[in-house]
């Protein structure tokens, strides 16, 4: 096995948008890690060992209207983590939070974050991300017990802890997201901020004011009751990583556990929803 090769997939869609946030969303849970955009579309990589039965053809995106071509080329991993960072830009929040990587010139923001841009989600372009950075410069987190399950980089976790939460814990069941976050927890000087590599499992007997979970619409209906067991009365609950037409489906298993629906974010297609206890 050949630990180091990667297969790059170059994915061109006819129209570009909103599918190719629809095909990165799918190829991740086919276990792509990491994507960058591209002006037809996107390119997306997999580990070489990963890659023998991937089958796209049951894809919302291959089974839309949207016409998809792709070529495929291998490339070493080295070479890939060079190509995934020409391909980050530091972005601005509401002109209130920057997240950049290490390379940035630094920005006149009141809020800086400094992520190194490897293979792991949640770096902040994404939609999903974006909006949850959204709810959160809104709110006053002072002194809360904050969860930031499928935590990615550690982005929302670091955005949490600098706002001023009492401590924070991250979980991702990902090796990568799991050693990442705990890269840039340090790099952002973040010491209440613990990562764990696992799964809900591990919120046996905690409880939390805020839980931020950012995943995808699947897991999120299956974990939402245990959320609802370390959710503290009166706390929040920020849920995304789901479409539009997910919201129904989403907001109906919150009721069956008495968390009740507060209000929305939504782009390109993409939503954050909040919840209170």
């Amino acid at each position: 096995m050949d630990q180091n090769s990667y297969l790059e997939f170059d994915f061109s869609l006819a129209p570009k948008e909103p599918w190719s946030d629809v095909l990165a969303a799918e190829l991740g849970e086919l276990g792509f890690e990491s994507f960058s955009e591209t002006d037809t579309g996107i390119k997306a990589y997999i580990s070489k060992d990963l890659s023998k039965d991937l089958v796209f053809d049951d894809l919302m995106t291959f089974t839309s209207p949207c016409e998809v071509n792709y070529s495929v080329q291998e490339i070493k991993k080295e070479n890939w983590n060079i190509e995934w960072e020409k391909n980050f830009h530091p972005i601005l929040v509401d002109d209130r939070c920057s997240i950049r990587a290490p390379f940035h010139v630094k920005p006149d923001a009141p809020i800086d974050i400094i992520i190194e841009p490897k293979m792991s989600f949640g770096t902040g372009h994404h939609e999903t991300t974006y909006l949850m950075v959204e709810f959160l410069l809104e709110m006053d987190v002072s002194n809360l017990r904050v969860l930031d399950m499928g935590c990615g980089t550690g982005v929302l976790a670091i955005l949490a802890s600098i706002k001023g939460a009492l401590m924070v814990d991250a979980i991702d069941i990902d090796n990568w997201c799991y050693l990442n976050s705990i890269e840039n927890v340090e790099r952002n000087n973040c010491a209440n901020i613990t990562v764990f590599e696992g799964d809900v499992q591990l919120l046996e007997g905690k409880t939390y004011d805020l839980i931020i979970a950012n995943i995808n619409r699947n897991i999120l209906l299956n974990d939402i009751q245990f959320y609802s067991k370390s959710l503290s009365f009166k706390g929040t609950l920020l849920l995304s990583g789901f479409y539009k037409e997910d919201i129904e489906a989403i907001v109906e298993e919150c009721a069956k556990y008495g968390l009740k629906y507060e209000n929305q974010r939504v782009k390109n297609n993409w939503v954050a929803l909040k919840f209170l206890n």
